[in-house]
């Protein structure tokens, strides 16, 4: 009670002194004590916001002789305390549990608390008027306290630092009719019933059939149905257009069901084990997978719903489906984020658990993130797989995170209905007044298991003894809805039994029938992808990708010549110079080859955003995309300006985050296959910790829910001696993760591949994932350019490049395959020695592998010995992969021999000297005779 107690314990000749040092100056004392002298009318403000000397003096009660009453000025500041005691920390003692296992701290209300007891309940106190009523007796106050702050909804606000969001929310929650809290007419009662029978009857109905098969049932959450329905009803009539929902598997059968409007008959389908006939890849479970449906609202409004498919690591989904938001917020709404609105729906357990939730928070309000605020619903059925809620978290909510965004909690019972309905629309309606984040955090329980045959009594058998007493919410409505007349008990079991009979009607035929949804254009670009892409055909040979060289000319002045009209860093005149110089010597160095080809993207009209850590100059200061103003405060992009149409380049350095960032950015590369979206890790092993997304989205989402996806993603690799975090990238993972055609893996040396492989994102008639060893020294070595002519006309990404130093094929007695940096060091060692009995082929693309290139280039050294060399160890890199294809892959089956570091637990070695000693044995090794 420490933010308040002060006040009602202050001594009358305190509170004295204090009043006069405000009649001097209202802002000389601590801002509780001048909202108390402003707030109960005290002293009155002047115009310009001071306090004059004898300002409101004569408004001060005073006894039978005159002089002021500083006992009851004592007392109106306890009560003044208690009634901001209410507001602060009422919500712990609200009722929002229905099955009373919540174990929440003591909000402490007791009048002793505050200087206070039962003969002031009588007492008229003018502090009354902070909560908008005349002055009443402490007993009313407390009454109005009672019904506002203790009933089924614990409003959680008063953490917001902004005044003005406070007392937005202060005025909707403490302003309502008494006789009708929640503000609904009959038709709502109506309606919340029929979406109530809807959950339930579905729920009822799959379990009769279906009994103890996996479906991660709603029952005991029903009222999260309500509250979907009520969200995008009220989103709708306040200008939302696309709603974009994240959940894990726990009611998505339901809210596909009532809420996406997926017809019964294809979910039961479903359950019976149909298996569509044009499935391409392995398919997912039916409560992992998305729906998109165009729904028409209870007002009449017609929006897009998208619910989008989410695997069994909770929380991964909902930075994809905020990135999904931002993408069409961008593309379609021209960023007003009053016409999208994202819902993310957790677990009591997850939210508070998972660390993507916090970073996902964080984004929350960051420009290269927002998406206008998120609605947050959170299915709080107090219970994490068998594990209760006080070894599952710290906070005392399941919703402590919203603390880090300033977001308001509304604690709602799962069991009163229409408190959900008024939470619903109180969230939707702060959500677009302020564009934040706002928490919903729905009290219930689990009916069953984790899952239906799962015995809960195992491990909870107190709390299931009360569930299993305890009336579903339908039945706690319907009974509620008797009771006030509202209406006839038995018209509405009639509801329920139609709706019984109906499902019974549709299992017993079990057909299909088409739900109306009218696509978007991004839709319609995805609809116009290839589809059947699942075949070696697509990948023998990349497409062209060149462009015409006036084209190249104009892109690389634009990008070598410092604007005129920006004060930028002197620095930059020398970064300029070698630009020019590089130009001029017909050598293109990775920067100008990489920022060529978003130029060239920019100029077909395709649209580009690319985050990271520093990727707006790089984390090796090679891009210098954004350039800075000498005094810090201008940024000039220099991809812009290239022409008067143009598409739009979009690059933002990002928080400090892997895992949250990948899904945003892989979600934003869902929305549309015109736009090349780019996520660039500051060190390639940063992406360790991102591979839930790469393991469980990237990889096989195409596979799983047959999305496309053709996200670019840049991981710098290489041994430099920087020590194991900052050398490998980790390539064998991704190889590992390669089947299928599921995605691109390249380690690319030259520069004009790297233009060619990001023109040939978008050439493609379809899209996969393309994750590239990015270099470091390649960056900037004298080897690493490329000529103009490479960009030109006929000219395509290059999967294998074979050694351009060879003149007599003949004289090849040895064959180095490589991939990456690595090639420089073979490539100075040759040249050195004059070994032109070696040639040396990179891989710069490693999956997919075109068998019919590399055979090509064996078959032109007839009789060569072939060996894999790489710099990392064994046990990483590429050599499992390779190896692999050389043995077991009909399509190259020769012997491969192995030259690298030797299996090693950690990445690299920490120390520069033995870095050094290692490299030059390899490759020593790779020429031995």
């Amino acid at each position: 009670m420490s933010n308040f107690s002060h006040i009602a314990n202050a001594h009358p000749s305190y509170i004295e002194n204090l009043y006069q040092a405000f009649e001097n100056d209202p802002h000389s004392v601590e801002e509780s004590w001048r909202d108390f002298f402003l707030g109960f009318n005290y002293a009155s403000t002047k115009t310009n916001g001071s306090a004059g000397a004898d300002a409101g003096a004569g408004e001060l009660p005073r006894s039978s002789d005159g002089e002021v009453d500083w006992e009851h000025v004592r007392k109106e500041l306890s009560v003044f305390a208690l009634i901001k005691a209410y507001r602060v920390r009422g919500h712990v003692d609200a009722a929002i549990d229905p099955i009373n296992v919540f174990e929440d701290p003591d909000a402490v209300l007791e009048l002793k608390s505050y200087e206070l007891s039962d003969s002031d309940l009588d007492t008229v106190f003018k502090a009354a008027e902070q909560m908008q009523l005349p002055p009443s007796t402490l007993r009313e106050i407390i009454a109005q306290l009672d019904r506002i702050y203790l009933g089924k909804i614990g409003f959680e606000a008063d953490h917001i630092f902004s005044r003005e969001k406070r007392r937005w929310l202060r005025d909707r929650i403490e302003n309502r009719d008494p006789a009708n809290p929640y503000n609904l007419d009959l038709d709502d009662k109506k309606h919340i019933l029929d979406r109530l029978t809807d959950a339930v009857t579905f729920e009822e109905f799959l379990k009769a059939k279906y009994g103890p098969t996996k479906r991660f049932g709603l029952e005991g959450g029903e009222s999260a149905i309500v509250s979907l329905d009520t969200i995008i009803d009220e989103a709708a009539k306040q200008g939302v257009e696309d709603v974009l929902i994240a959940m894990a598997h726990r009611g998505r059968l339901n809210t596909l069901t009532n809420i996406m409007n997926k017809d019964l008959a294809i979910i039961l389908q479903e359950f019976e084990g149909a298996t569509p006939d044009d499935v391409k890849g392995d398919g997912d479970v039916k409560y992992h997978m998305g729906y998109r449906g165009s729904l028409e609202t209870r007002a009449g409004k017609h929006v897009q719903v998208e619910l989008a498919p989410n695997p069994s690591h909770l929380e991964a989904v909902g930075p994809v489906v905020e990135g999904f938001a931002r993408a069409k917020a961008d593309m379609l709404y021209d960023n007003d984020y009053d016409k999208i609105l994202p819902i993310l729906i957790h677990g009591d357990a997850a939210v508070a658990g998972q660390g993507i939730v916090f970073e996902t928070a964080q984004m929350s309000e960051l420009e290269a993130y927002t998406t206008g605020g998120t609605i947050h619903f959170i299915i709080n059925n107090q219970i994490g797989f068998t594990t209760d809620q006080e070894d599952a978290r710290t906070s005392i909510y399941a919703s402590g995170v919203a603390s880090v965004t300033q977001s308001p909690v509304f604690h709602v019972n799962g069991d009163d209905p229409e408190a959900v309905m008024f939470v619903s629309r109180l969230a939707v309606q702060y959500r677009n007044e302020f564009n934040s984040d706002v928490y919903i955090d729905m009290l219930c329980y689990r009916k069953n298991g984790h899952n239906e045959g799962d015995e809960p009594l195992f491990t909870q058998p107190g709390m299931y003894a009360k569930i299993k007493q305890h009336n579903d919410v339908r039945e706690i409505y319907v009974d509620q809805l008797a009771k006030r007349g509202d209406m006839d008990k038995a018209a509405a079991e009639k509801i329920h039994d139609d709706l019984r009979t109906e499902m019974q009607e549709i299992f017993d035929k079990v057909k299909s029938s088409d739900v109306p949804y009218t696509q978007q254009d991004s839709e319609a670009a995805w609809d116009a992808m290839e589809r059947d892409h699942w075949k070696m055909k697509f990948f023998e040979q990349s497409p062209e990708t060149g462009i015409a060289k006036e084209r190249s000319a104009k892109i690389l002045k634009h990008l070598t010549t410092l604007p005129k009209d920006f004060d930028y860093i002197k620095k930059m005149n020398r970064l300029f110079k070698g630009y020019k110089k590089s130009v001029a010597e017909d050598k293109i160095d990775w920067a100008l080859a990489e920022l060529s080809a978003y130029a060239a993207l920019l100029l077909d009209g395709h649209d580009i955003r690319m985050s990271g850590q520093d990727v707006r100059r790089g984390t090796f200061s090679h891009r210098h995309a954004i350039m800075t103003s000498e005094d810090g405060e201008g940024k000039l992009n220099r991809l812009d300006g290239l022409a008067e149409e143009q598409g739009s380049m979009r690059i933002f350095n990002s928080l400090l985050s892997e895992f949250a960032v990948l899904g945003f950015e892989y979600g934003y590369a869902t929305a549309s296959p015109k736009n090349l979206v780019i996520w660039e890790a500051q060190f390639g092993d940063f992406a360790n910790g991102a591979m839930t997304m790469f393991d469980q989205f990237i990889a096989s989402g195409e596979s799983k829910w047959a999305r496309q996806n053709g996200l670019t993603i840049l991981l710098p690799h290489g041994y430099e001696g920087q020590g194991p975090e900052h050398s490998s990238a980790r390539l064998e993972r991704f190889l590992q993760l390669c089947a299928e055609f599921n995605m691109v893996v390249t380690n690319i040396t030259m520069p004009a591949n790297i233009f060619h492989a990001l023109r040939r994102q978008l050439a493609w008639n379809f899209r996969k994932p393309l994750i590239n060893m990015s270099p470091k020294s390649g960056l900037r070595h004298p080897m690493a350019v490329s000529p103009v002519a490479d960009f030109g006309p006929g000219t395509r990404f290059q999967e294998v490049i074979d050694d351009p130093t060879v003149q007599d094929t003949k004289q090849v007695k040895r064959i180095l395959f490589c991939s990456g940096k690595v090639y420089f060091d073979l490539a100075q060692y040759k040249e050195q020695n004059q070994r032109d009995d070696v040639a040396i082929v990179r891989f710069e693309q490693l999956f997919p592998l075109p068998p019919d290139q590399v055979n090509a280039i064996v078959n032109r050294y007839e009789g060569a010995e072939l060996y894999w060399v790489q710099e990392e160890s064994r046990n990483a890199g590429a050599w499992s992969y390779i190896s692999e294809k050389f043995v077991y892959d009909k399509a190259f089956e020769r012997k491969l021999t192995y030259v690298g570091r030797p299996a090693t637990a950690s990445p690299a070695t920490g120390y520069k000297k033995v870095h050094v000693r290692e490299q030059e044995e390899l490759v020593e090794r790779a020429f031995a005779k």
